[in-house]
């Protein structure tokens, strides 16, 4: 007891001493954005979405050095819409990310709201990314894919970065959408309801660069996003495999991915996303193409969609982009180019938006 009285003072000067670091962050991206054939009638809309280029953010991280290799960090992360003024990902305050971590020689452990590992297997070869026209408008979950109440593990050694995630309740917002599905779990009752666990790997070395992802999420009574294909029970589940690789040949990026899916429910079905995309950098100018194919098995509903982007940076923090997107429909599909707007059955269509974004 003398000892740990002793050491009291040095336990409270401990703060004062070790390096720390908070750093406020964000994006604002808006534009406007036409689309064709939202409906049957073969009607066009003009609209403001709510986000076009990338995500908007709002985010707060910090890191304290431990000594020894280790580092204490947080990250809060806000998504908001800028059209409205809302808050994304199901109303969530901090729906991005909600997360502290222990940073260690061996790996960081992470607890919170966090990525899912299908997140990090896709970043370098989904050129195009979080654009409206692209991966997200063909499969809703790509742009959500994050998780609450998960534990986490990341690390990288040499050139191979690998991680996993596992959450106690995948989804505790009951908003409705993609992103708050109402499937909170941590219940003693039935102990695989909506738990979601995750892996990936990736190696990289200057030029080029290969990953493999996989994320499984499980239902429960209660949920109600997805029509006849809704987790709707806890064996219910969807999985997603991918694999992805990049090549980078000066200022030009090519990438090439698939995504598997397999949907066990009521309305069991697998489907096949692939894409190859290249981005390319001059000056002040960014040029990304990306074409996807989106297959559904044993089914003819099957849809393609070529989308592009270019921007110009005024700035390093502010850029003027216009990006398109062209979508065909086939047999009873009706995906949509943006993924929100809605489409007619088995019509194609065409998404044109423009915009600004700044970088803080």
């Amino acid at each position: 007891m003398k000892k740990f009285i002793a050491a009291i003072p040095l336990l409270i000067a401990l703060p004062a001493v070790a390096q720390s670091g908070v750093t406020i962050y964000g994006i604002i991206d808006n534009g406007v954005e036409y689309v064709s054939n939202v409906n049957a009638a073969g009607q066009s809309v003009v609209k403001m979405p709510a986000n076009t280029s990338i995500t908007s953010r709002l985010g707060f991280k910090g890191t304290e050095d431990l000594g020894g290799g280790m580092t204490a960090n947080f990250v809060l992360e806000n998504g908001f819409t800028p059209d409205t003024g809302g808050l994304a990902q199901g109303g969530r305050l901090f729906g991005r990310q909600s997360n502290v971590s222990l940073g260690t020689p061996y790996g960081s452990f992470i607890l919170g709201r966090q990525y899912s590992m299908l997140f990090y297997s896709m970043l370098s070869a989904d050129v195009l990314g979080p654009n409206l026209f692209g991966s997200g408008a063909l499969d809703s979950y790509i742009p959500n894919t994050r998780v609450d109440n998960t534990v986490g593990y990341m690390h990288k050694i040499a050139n191979t970065a690998f991680g996993a995630t596992y959450s106690l309740g995948r989804d505790t917002s009951a908003a409705g959408g993609p992103a708050a599905t109402n499937c909170a779990g941590e219940t003693a009752s039935d102990t695989k309801a909506c738990k979601e666990w995750s892996l990936y790997a990736k190696y990289d070395v200057p030029g080029w660069g290969v990953s493999v992802g996989y994320d499984k999420l499980y239902g429960a009574p209660g949920v109600v996003f997805g029509g006849t294909s809704a987790l709707r029970l806890s064996d219910y589940y969807d999985a997603r495999t991918n694999i992805s690789g990049y090549v980078d040949i000066g200022n030009l990026r090519l990438g090439i991915g698939w995504i598997g899916r397999k949907n066990v429910s009521a309305a069991s079905y697998k489907q096949d996303l692939a894409f190859i995309g290249a981005s390319y950098w001059t000056g002040p100018w960014s040029y990304e193409a990306e074409l996807f194919s989106y297959t559904k098995r044993n089914s003819p509903d099957d849809s393609m969609m070529l989308a592009s982007r270019i921007t110009y940076y005024l700035s390093k923090r502010t850029a003027l982009y216009v990006t398109g997107g062209y979508l065909i429909n086939k047999g009873n599909a009706a995906n949509t180019v943006d993924g929100v707007t809605g489409a007619g059955v088995g019509m194609n269509q065409v998404g044109i938006a423009s915009g600004i974004r700044h970088t803080f």
